[in-house]
């Protein structure tokens, strides 16, 4: 059965834009994850495209992260200019919705690792003028505002001051890939909804990529969501679209009505999927078996769109 999918991570923009810092594929139609042809299959798509940088980037003599950021986005818009027949920008939920009535694909934009602006709170506000409506604070890496879930460690004043900051401007505070001690500065300070855009249970599969019971319960007290990572390893071993469903289905023994769950599918920056899903014009077969395995339509519904939707209405201007 065909769901409108509402995603909210992916690292097409990366590739899309290739190693030489040339444009390397087409948005349009590409052997990558995504392309708009696919989506546009979808009974609706929204997809939130990540703008990732971290300090250890390795960039072209000469480059600057924030080189890099500004290039990334002119490329994303221009393709969003050259494929209006297929997609918008999107910024708010009315936006979305719009989009969705209109038969076009939405893109929001979002940064994943704030090394492209210095991890400078002061700089969110621009970006946020520009459509930003989602951010981590950082990556793998221990930077100036916070530990990673790698090096473990917690929020720093100007981490804090970072938080403070995005959620002033309407800029969801994403904790994917914080360390577990920063999540809970992050529950003990936030103001509005937090999400997790693309992590899994880790009582399903117990990396530190994956969220604890405690973590997935304390984002449901905020209003906030988690989006489900199709990354085998933060799945399972030879993961396939039944194990995924395994983390959907442990969080729903945790939030019955299902008001919590949304798809995050960091499509685009992991290899390999499950085994049965090739990219985001299979998520059709990820609701079917989530059917098949006892959910309702109304869940899955919530699950593939009216989550994130919800969540993007409650806190982005």
């Amino acid at each position: 059965m065909n769901f409108p999918v509402f995603d909210l991570h992916c690292d097409t923009v990366s590739l899309l834009i290739g190693q030489d810092l040339n444009i390397a594929k087409d948005l349009r139609s590409n052997d990558l994850h995504i392309d708009l042809e696919r989506g546009s299959n979808l009974l609706g798509y929204a997809q939130c495209f990540a703008f990732f940088s971290t300090p250890d980037l390795p960039l072209p003599k000469g480059m600057k992260l924030e080189d890099l950021f500004w290039r990334q986005i002119s490329m994303l818009q221009d393709f969003i200019d050259k494929n209006g027949d297929r997609v918008r920008q999107a910024r708010t939920a009315e936006d979305v919705s719009k989009n969705l009535n209109d038969g076009k694909i939405s893109a929001i934009f979002t940064l994943e690792g704030p090394a492209s602006i210095g991890f400078d709170p002061a700089k969110l506000e621009k970006l946020h003028q520009l459509g930003f409506r989602i951010s981590t604070l950082g990556w793998h890496e221990k930077n100036s505002l916070t530990g990673s879930h790698v090096t473990g460690g917690g929020l720093t004043k100007r981490g804090i001051a970072y938080v403070k900051e995005c959620q002033r401007l309407g800029i969801l505070v994403d904790v994917s890939h914080i360390s577990d001690e920063a999540f809970w500065q992050i529950m003990d300070i936030t103001e509005g909804p937090v999400i997790a855009t693309h992590s899994n249970s880790r009582a399903v599969h117990d990396v530190s990529r994956n969220l604890t019971d405690e973590m997935f319960l304390a984002i449901c007290r905020t209003g906030g969501v988690v989006g489900i990572n199709m990354y085998q390893e933060f799945i399972g071993e030879n993961a396939d679209l039944n194990m995924v469903c395994d983390h959907i289905l442990h969080f729903l023994e945790l939030d019955p009505d299902g008001s919590h769950i949304a798809l995050g599918g960091d499509l685009d920056g992991c290899d390999p999927l499950p085994v049965d899903f090739a990219g985001v014009q299979d998520y059709p077969k990820l609701a079917q078996k989530l059917l098949e395995r006892g959910v309702d339509e109304n869940t899955v519904h919530k699950i593939f769109w009216d989550n994130a939707l919800g969540v993007i209405a409650k806190c982005c201007m």
